[in-house]
């Protein structure tokens, strides 16, 4: 297993890094100490501050164990600061410990030497893929090879049905690595969860040279086409965008909105359809795009386990990926088959939970100890409500029949009201 934020290192002794401030001292003031104890944090910085009587403020202290296992000093973390040119309170000086620089920029001078990496973009998450995370990636990308395989010329497509909190925005992210994609597209119809996307992708160390376009907020920034076109196309790109924006069309001419065109053009390694369960996802589609249903519901009567053609999108792509916590349509409608769904519900994090020490030695934490009890009741439903059930055509409950509504706005009533 790969090193990381749930697996503990057997050590008698616990180094650390750690940072602190001055505080009421104007030559101290911007400037930040790094050190190095094998103690408590707060005792040595006690004693550092003993003799002069400052006021100080302890900032944050860190492992100074490499993932290697190895460990490492404060002048490696000073080395790493030094690269970066942030001044030292005292210029020239031998051990000079105190730098001129924000909180961040020394977590982040941390991590790169414990990842043993540059770090040059100051970022500050380092943990790895949990192993439902890691199953999921591949599994996607077992499929993905095998389906091209087949048939080249058809872009399979993968659902990931995964509760919340499963971490789907850093997955994601790490399929495309590991498949090596450099061009990735983000679309969804609750442009609400842009922020996850973009802080996943900024602030991990694993997408360092990684780009993220979308449009702004502030018209006076640059737009994601001109972000697009200054973007360094060497690097991997994630262009994250609204549904209705980047493949909406022009409601005056009909056409692509020629600010998307190079949507429409470019090649993407992956397109991502984020929230697919929000807001009726298949029926928003067909009204934005005014697509006939016979060309929207391309059943292949051999039994191919894709009611649902993604060859009618205005873009071109190598692969689907397919994220939502609740897609009961997709799976009720059979658009995805067995092999093209990955599972992760409340119930196998609770397993998780409660096996996890008869897969992982105990020096290893469960990720998942912090976890609240989940119970879950099920209950018979009233022979009122069966009677709706039964009448349907397939004899079963149905949300959708359960709370069918007839007339319009004022004049609407549900048809089982009682």
């Amino acid at each position: 297993m790969k090193t990381n934020d749930f697996v503990k290192k057997e050590c008698k002794v616990h180094p650390k890094i750690y940072a602190f401030e001055h505080i009421d001292v104007p030559a101290h003031k911007g400037y930040i100490k790094v050190g190095y104890t094998d103690r408590e944090v707060s005792v040595r910085v006690k004693e550092i501050n003993h003799t002069s009587g400052l006021k100080y403020k302890i900032l944050g202290s860190w492992s100074a164990i490499r993932n290697d296992g190895s460990f490492f000093m404060d002048h490696d973390v000073h080395k790493v600061l030094k690269k970066k040119h942030i001044s030292t309170l005292n210029e020239g000086e031998d051990n000079n410990e105190w730098f001129k620089c924000t909180i961040k920029d020394v977590e982040a001078a941390v991590i790169a030497v414990t990842t043993d990496s540059e770090n040059l973009e100051n970022r500050c998450q380092t943990f790895s893929m949990r192993p439902e995370q890691e199953k999921a990636v591949n599994r996607t990308e077992e499929y993905f090879l095998a389906a091209i395989k087949e048939n080249k010329d058809k872009a399979p497509k993968f659902l990931w049905n995964a509760k919340m909190r499963f971490g789907k925005t850093f997955a994601s992210y790490q399929l495309a690595k590991k498949m090596k994609m450099k061009r990735v597209l983000v679309l969804t119809f609750k442009p609400a969860v842009k922020s996850a996307w973009y802080e996943d992708l900024v602030s991990h160390v694993d997408f360092e040279g990684w780009q993220f376009i979308s449009n702004p907020k502030d018209p006076h920034e640059l737009s994601a086409d001109e972000q697009f076109k200054k973007a360094d196309k060497n690097k991997p790109i994630v262009c994250f965008g609204s549904f209705q924006d980047f493949l909406g069309i022009n409601k005056v001419t009909g056409g692509i909105k020629a600010h998307n065109e190079w949507v429409h053009t470019t090649n993407w390694d992956l397109v991502i359809f984020d929230e697919y369960h929000y807001g009726a996802w298949k029926d928003n589609a067909k009204k934005l795009f005014e697509i006939d249903d016979d060309l929207y519901d391309d059943y292949d009567s051999n039994n191919s386990g894709n009611n649902f053609n993604e060859s009618w999108l205005p873009i071109t792509t190598r692969f689907y990926l397919y994220l939502s916590g609740t897609p009961f349509r997709a799976l009720n409608s059979g658009e995805f088959i067995e092999e093209q769904v990955y599972n992760w519900t409340y119930s196998d994090e609770q397993y998780a939970k409660d096996h996890w020490n008869d897969t992982h030695q105990s020096s290893e934490e469960n990720p998942y100890q912090a976890l609240p009890q989940l119970l879950m009741f099920t209950y018979k439903l009233p022979d009122s409500i069966q009677n709706i059930a039964k009448s349907g055509e397939f004899n079963e409950f149905d949300l959708n029949t359960f709370f069918k509504a007839e007339g319009k706005e004022n004049s609407a009533k549900f048809i089982y009201e009682d």
